[in-house]
């Protein structure tokens, strides 16, 4: 994915973005959690934005964190889509970020992305990778439906890993599977789900306790909690499942792999992440 070609964007400094300078960390190399699965993702002037969700409403279902809006947001330089759910694929949201915006989506979503009105949309099939702007992503197994309701279509759901080498993963939506552990020695920070918008959690989605096992087979330096805390469905009241995910992920984590920099945070909240962007490398293979 070439971005040469595309018209300039001035920069304009993101205010929670960092700049870390130390022992293996690259400057502006960090993780921003902005609610749900949302996260802005930086590997040191690449931005990424992770299955944006800008809305305080969508279908019967509230915002309950801070507002995000697209005018928050620095420029993006991809959006990286896990699957087609209504919280991950939203296209309010994706028509919000900007036109010009490439946006990477799992194998068999990018019909359904360009019928939409999406110009710029790549496909990237398990196992592949592109490059954005020198720094490659590659496309990882979840354990997830990719169907979108209620009449489909039906596409894959993905994970991403972002970065050469110490990668940061964006696991999107997903269950515990043995195939994790294909990823240990990769990365070096883990976005991890570990709830959801509702009073219950079906099957496919990681519970803070299996969230954590997941971290003894990933075994990256660092991970955070995604997908809680940030939607809730109107008329119920919110209960323990939006407030202590995030808690219990990190108190099961400090249980189970506590040489793992496993903690809570709340949405706005940064992690630095570590390693070189790109390695190097500036090759592309997708499609």
């Amino acid at each position: 994915m070439d971005h040469a070609h595309r018209q300039h964007r001035p920069h304009r400094p993101h205010p929670s973005a960092p700049s870390v300078d130390g022992d293996g960390l690259a400057r502006g190399t960090s993780a921003t959690w902005l609610g749900h699965a949302t996260t802005l993702i930086e590997r040191e002037d690449v931005r990424f934005l992770t299955d944006p969700l800008l809305r305080g409403r969508f279908l019967h279902v509230r915002r309950r964190a801070a507002p995000l809006h697209a005018r928050d947001l620095p420029p993006i330089d991809a959006v990286l889509i896990s699957h087609l759910h209504w919280d991950h694929f939203d296209l309010p949201s994706l028509r919000q970020i900007g036109e010009d915006v490439p946006i990477v989506v799992p194998a068999g979503a990018g019909a359904f992305a360009r019928g939409a009105g999406l110009r710029h949309v790549e496909e990237l099939p398990t196992g592949r990778e592109l490059v954005v702007r020198g720094v490659p992503v590659t496309a990882v197994p979840a354990d997830h439906s990719g169907f979108r309701p209620p009449a489909g279509p039906t596409a894959h759901a993905s994970g991403y890993l972002i970065g050469a080498s110490r990668s940061v993963y964006f696991a999107g939506d997903t269950g515990f599977f043995d195939g994790m552990s294909d990823l240990r020695g990769q990365v070096d920070t883990a976005l991890l789900p570990v709830g959801g918008w509702g009073p219950t959690l079906r099957g496919g989605h990681l519970d803070p306790l299996q969230a954590a096992q997941a971290l003894a087979l990933i075994a990256p330096r660092a991970a955070r909690p995604i997908h809680w805390g940030t939607y809730w469905p109107t008329g119920y009241p919110l209960t323990a499942r939006f407030h202590t995910p995030g808690r219990a992920f990190a108190a099961w984590a400090s249980r189970l792999v506590p040489e793992i920099d496993a903690h809570s945070w709340s949405v706005g909240s940064v992690v630095a992440t570590a390693g070189a962007a790109t390695d190097g490398v500036a090759r592309r293979e997708a499609g």
